[in-house]
Protein backbone atom coordinates (compact mmCIF):
# COMPACT_ATOMS: atom_id res chain seq x y z
CA UNK A 1 0.00 0.00 0.00
CA UNK A 2 1.40 3.44 -0.88
CA UNK A 3 2.07 5.99 1.86
CA UNK A 4 -0.44 8.84 1.55
CA UNK A 5 1.10 10.78 4.43
CA UNK A 6 1.58 14.45 3.52
CA UNK A 7 5.25 15.56 3.29
CA UNK A 8 6.73 16.61 6.62
CA UNK A 9 4.18 14.72 8.75
CA UNK A 10 5.26 11.81 10.96
CA UNK A 11 4.13 8.26 10.30
CA UNK A 12 2.56 5.99 12.87
CA UNK A 13 5.85 4.40 13.98
CA UNK A 14 7.50 7.77 14.55
CA UNK A 15 4.53 9.17 16.49
CA UNK A 16 4.35 6.11 18.69
CA UNK A 17 8.04 6.39 19.55
CA UNK A 18 7.85 10.16 20.10
CA UNK A 19 4.92 9.83 22.48
CA UNK A 20 6.68 7.13 24.44
CA UNK A 21 9.88 9.19 24.50
CA UNK A 22 8.04 12.10 26.15
CA UNK A 23 5.84 10.09 28.54
CA UNK A 24 7.93 7.04 29.50
CA UNK A 25 11.35 7.14 27.89
CA UNK A 26 12.76 4.82 25.21
CA UNK A 27 14.79 1.66 25.47
CA UNK A 28 18.13 1.61 23.57
CA UNK A 29 16.54 -0.42 20.77
CA UNK A 30 13.62 1.99 20.45
CA UNK A 31 15.98 4.96 20.43
CA UNK A 32 17.94 3.36 17.56
CA UNK A 33 14.65 2.85 15.70
CA UNK A 34 13.78 6.53 16.14
CA UNK A 35 17.24 7.58 15.00
CA UNK A 36 16.77 5.97 11.57
CA UNK A 37 13.57 7.95 10.95
CA UNK A 38 13.30 11.49 9.60
CA UNK A 39 15.24 13.42 12.25
CA UNK A 40 13.97 16.89 11.23
CA UNK A 41 10.31 15.84 11.38
CA UNK A 42 10.90 13.88 14.60
CA UNK A 43 12.52 16.89 16.30
CA UNK A 44 9.67 19.22 15.36
CA UNK A 45 6.94 16.90 16.65
CA UNK A 46 8.96 16.00 19.75
CA UNK A 47 8.90 19.66 20.73
CA UNK A 48 5.11 19.77 20.29
CA UNK A 49 4.66 16.69 22.43
CA UNK A 50 6.99 18.01 25.15
CA UNK A 51 4.98 21.24 25.33
CA UNK A 52 1.73 19.29 25.65
CA UNK A 53 3.18 17.08 28.39
CA UNK A 54 4.52 20.13 30.25
CA UNK A 55 1.14 21.85 30.01
CA UNK A 56 -0.65 18.79 31.40
CA UNK A 57 1.87 18.61 34.27
CA UNK A 58 1.48 22.29 35.11
CA UNK A 59 -2.29 22.04 34.95
CA UNK A 60 -2.18 19.17 37.42
CA UNK A 61 0.03 21.16 39.81
CA UNK A 62 -2.12 24.26 39.61
CA UNK A 63 -5.45 22.62 40.42
CA UNK A 64 -6.07 22.71 44.15
CA UNK A 65 -9.57 21.26 44.00
CA UNK A 66 -11.09 18.26 42.22
CA UNK A 67 -12.69 18.87 38.83
CA UNK A 68 -16.45 19.43 38.97
CA UNK A 69 -18.30 16.16 38.38
CA UNK A 70 -19.90 17.37 35.13
CA UNK A 71 -16.54 18.39 33.64
CA UNK A 72 -14.85 15.16 34.73
CA UNK A 73 -17.63 13.05 33.19
CA UNK A 74 -17.52 15.00 29.92
CA UNK A 75 -13.74 14.61 29.61
CA UNK A 76 -13.93 10.89 30.39
CA UNK A 77 -16.67 10.40 27.78
CA UNK A 78 -14.72 12.27 25.10
CA UNK A 79 -11.56 10.31 25.87
CA UNK A 80 -13.46 7.01 25.70
CA UNK A 81 -14.99 7.91 22.35
CA UNK A 82 -11.63 8.97 20.94
CA UNK A 83 -9.65 5.90 21.99
CA UNK A 84 -12.45 3.53 20.97
CA UNK A 85 -11.93 4.67 17.37
CA UNK A 86 -8.13 4.46 17.48
CA UNK A 87 -6.25 1.28 16.60
CA UNK A 88 -3.57 0.03 18.99
CA UNK A 89 -0.06 0.58 17.62
CA UNK A 90 2.16 -2.53 17.50
CA UNK A 91 5.61 -1.53 18.79
CA UNK A 92 7.07 -4.82 17.52
CA UNK A 93 7.08 -3.26 14.04
CA UNK A 94 9.78 -0.80 15.09
CA UNK A 95 11.47 -2.38 18.08
CA UNK A 96 15.11 -2.93 17.14
CA UNK A 97 14.55 -1.83 13.53
CA UNK A 98 17.58 -0.87 11.46
CA UNK A 99 15.81 0.01 8.20
CA UNK A 100 12.81 2.01 7.06
CA UNK A 101 9.47 1.20 8.80
CA UNK A 102 7.18 -1.46 7.39
CA UNK A 103 4.31 -0.42 5.06
CA UNK A 104 1.99 2.05 6.77
CA UNK A 105 -1.63 1.26 7.70
CA UNK A 106 -4.53 3.43 6.53
CA UNK A 107 -4.34 7.15 7.25
CA UNK A 108 -7.16 7.11 9.86
CA UNK A 109 -5.22 4.59 11.98
CA UNK A 110 -1.82 6.16 11.29
CA UNK A 111 -2.83 9.48 12.75
CA UNK A 112 -4.70 8.06 15.73
CA UNK A 113 -1.65 8.69 17.89
CA UNK A 114 -1.47 12.29 16.74
CA UNK A 115 -5.16 12.58 17.59
CA UNK A 116 -4.10 11.82 21.16
CA UNK A 117 -2.07 15.02 21.12
CA UNK A 118 -5.10 17.02 19.99
CA UNK A 119 -7.22 15.41 22.71
CA UNK A 120 -4.54 16.21 25.30
CA UNK A 121 -4.48 19.83 24.14
CA UNK A 122 -8.27 20.05 24.56
CA UNK A 123 -7.96 18.53 28.01
CA UNK A 124 -5.31 21.10 28.98
CA UNK A 125 -7.48 23.97 27.76
CA UNK A 126 -10.48 22.63 29.69
CA UNK A 127 -8.48 22.24 32.89
CA UNK A 128 -6.80 25.64 32.62
CA UNK A 129 -10.13 27.30 31.84
CA UNK A 130 -11.64 25.71 34.93
CA UNK A 131 -8.67 26.43 37.21
CA UNK A 132 -8.45 30.08 36.13
CA UNK A 133 -12.16 30.49 36.87
CA UNK A 134 -11.53 29.63 40.54
CA UNK A 135 -10.88 32.79 42.50
CA UNK A 136 -8.87 32.30 45.71
CA UNK A 137 -10.98 33.07 48.77
CA UNK A 138 -10.56 36.61 50.08
CA UNK A 139 -9.49 36.59 53.75
CA UNK A 140 -11.91 38.40 56.06
CA UNK A 141 -10.99 41.89 57.21
CA UNK A 142 -10.50 42.64 60.92
CA UNK A 143 -13.85 44.47 60.85
CA UNK A 144 -15.58 41.35 59.50
CA UNK A 145 -13.84 39.09 62.01
CA UNK A 146 -14.86 41.42 64.84
CA UNK A 147 -18.47 41.33 63.67
CA UNK A 148 -18.38 37.51 63.59
CA UNK A 149 -16.98 37.44 67.11
CA UNK A 150 -19.72 39.78 68.32
CA UNK A 151 -22.33 37.36 66.98
CA UNK A 152 -21.21 34.74 69.53
CA UNK A 153 -23.21 34.66 72.74
CA UNK A 154 -20.23 34.34 75.09
CA UNK A 155 -18.15 37.17 73.58
CA UNK A 156 -17.39 40.06 75.95
CA UNK A 157 -17.81 43.64 74.75
CA UNK A 158 -16.08 46.19 76.97
CA UNK A 159 -16.22 49.97 76.38
CA UNK A 160 -12.88 51.78 76.43
CA UNK A 161 -12.78 55.21 78.05
CA UNK A 162 -10.13 57.84 77.28
CA UNK A 163 -7.79 58.98 80.05
CA UNK A 164 -6.43 62.46 80.76
CA UNK A 165 -3.30 61.75 78.70
CA UNK A 166 -2.93 64.32 75.87
CA UNK A 167 -2.83 61.47 73.32
CA UNK A 168 -6.29 60.36 74.47
CA UNK A 169 -8.14 63.51 73.53
CA UNK A 170 -11.22 62.69 71.43
CA UNK A 171 -10.72 58.92 71.70
CA UNK A 172 -13.57 56.41 71.99
CA UNK A 173 -13.58 52.68 71.50
CA UNK A 174 -14.27 49.20 72.78
CA UNK A 175 -12.84 45.71 73.14
CA UNK A 176 -14.48 42.45 72.05
CA UNK A 177 -12.98 39.31 73.55
CA UNK A 178 -13.90 35.64 73.26
CA UNK A 179 -12.61 33.72 76.32
CA UNK A 180 -13.14 30.37 74.58
CA UNK A 181 -10.92 31.03 71.57
CA UNK A 182 -8.69 33.66 73.22
CA UNK A 183 -9.35 35.98 70.29
CA UNK A 184 -10.34 39.62 70.38
CA UNK A 185 -10.17 43.07 68.78
CA UNK A 186 -9.81 46.65 69.91
CA UNK A 187 -11.87 49.21 68.03
CA UNK A 188 -11.02 52.90 68.13
CA UNK A 189 -12.25 56.14 66.64
CA UNK A 190 -10.29 59.33 67.09
CA UNK A 191 -7.00 57.69 68.10
CA UNK A 192 -4.16 59.84 66.82
CA UNK A 193 -1.88 58.47 64.06
CA UNK A 194 1.61 57.55 65.27
CA UNK A 195 5.10 57.44 63.82
CA UNK A 196 6.28 53.81 64.30
CA UNK A 197 9.90 55.01 64.43
CA UNK A 198 9.07 57.15 67.48
CA UNK A 199 6.39 55.24 69.40
CA UNK A 200 3.69 52.57 69.06
CA UNK A 201 0.46 51.69 70.82
CA UNK A 202 0.41 48.54 72.97
CA UNK A 203 -2.56 46.50 74.22
CA UNK A 204 -2.65 45.07 77.73
CA UNK A 205 -5.01 42.50 79.28
CA UNK A 206 -5.38 42.42 83.05
CA UNK A 207 -6.07 38.86 84.19
CA UNK A 208 -7.71 38.42 87.60
CA UNK A 209 -5.84 35.13 87.94
CA UNK A 210 -2.45 36.93 87.64
CA UNK A 211 -0.54 39.65 89.45
CA UNK A 212 -2.00 42.96 88.27
CA UNK A 213 1.51 44.40 88.03
CA UNK A 214 2.12 42.15 85.04
CA UNK A 215 -0.78 42.32 82.58
CA UNK A 216 -0.70 40.08 79.51
CA UNK A 217 0.83 41.68 76.43
CA UNK A 218 -1.79 41.91 73.64
CA UNK A 219 0.56 43.19 70.93
CA UNK A 220 1.61 46.53 69.47
CA UNK A 221 -0.10 48.40 66.65
CA UNK A 222 0.01 51.58 64.60
CA UNK A 223 -2.63 54.05 63.48
CA UNK A 224 -1.98 55.13 59.87
CA UNK A 225 -2.30 58.76 58.85
CA UNK A 226 -5.81 59.87 57.89
CA UNK A 227 -7.38 56.88 59.70
CA UNK A 228 -10.34 58.02 61.76
CA UNK A 229 -11.28 54.46 62.73
CA UNK A 230 -9.19 51.32 63.31
CA UNK A 231 -9.90 47.70 64.25
CA UNK A 232 -6.86 45.88 65.63
CA UNK A 233 -6.53 42.13 66.41
CA UNK A 234 -5.45 41.31 69.96
CA UNK A 235 -2.53 38.88 70.03
CA UNK A 236 -2.30 37.66 73.61
CA UNK A 237 1.11 36.24 74.48
CA UNK A 238 -0.28 34.16 77.35
CA UNK A 239 -3.54 32.42 78.25
CA UNK A 240 -6.04 34.84 79.79
CA UNK A 241 -8.03 33.00 82.43
CA UNK A 242 -10.24 35.79 83.87
CA UNK A 243 -10.14 38.99 81.83
CA UNK A 244 -10.73 41.85 84.26
CA UNK A 245 -9.67 44.92 82.27
CA UNK A 246 -8.05 46.09 79.05
CA UNK A 247 -5.76 49.05 78.49
CA UNK A 248 -3.87 50.71 75.65
CA UNK A 249 -0.61 52.55 76.29
CA UNK A 250 1.94 54.52 74.28
CA UNK A 251 5.32 52.76 74.27
CA UNK A 252 8.66 52.80 72.48
CA UNK A 253 8.87 51.09 69.04
CA UNK A 254 8.39 47.34 69.41
CA UNK A 255 6.64 47.68 72.76
CA UNK A 256 7.83 46.71 76.23
CA UNK A 257 7.67 43.64 78.44
CA UNK A 258 6.40 45.57 81.46
CA UNK A 259 4.76 48.96 80.97
CA UNK A 260 5.50 51.89 83.24
CA UNK A 261 1.96 53.08 82.39
CA UNK A 262 3.10 56.69 82.01
CA UNK A 263 0.94 57.10 78.90
CA UNK A 264 -2.34 55.18 79.17
CA UNK A 265 -4.72 56.41 76.44
CA UNK A 266 -7.71 54.12 77.03
CA UNK A 267 -8.94 51.82 79.77
CA UNK A 268 -11.96 49.54 80.20
CA UNK A 269 -13.07 47.14 82.95
CA UNK A 270 -14.92 43.89 82.34
CA UNK A 271 -18.20 43.38 84.17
Amino acid sequence: MSDTRPPGEPDEAMLDLLIKQVTEGLSPAEQRALDVLDSETASAYARDLERAAAAVTLAGRGAQQPLPAALAEALARQASEHFASTEVVDLSKVRGATAAPSPSPPRASRYGAYGWLAAAACLVLAIFGWVRSIEPPTPPTPTEERAALLAKSDTLKIPLSPTKDPAAAGVSGDVVWDPATQRGFVHFTGLKPNDPAVHQYQIWIFDAARDERYPVDGGVFDVPANSSEVVIPIRAELMVHKPAAFAVTVEKPGGVVVSGREHVVALGAAG
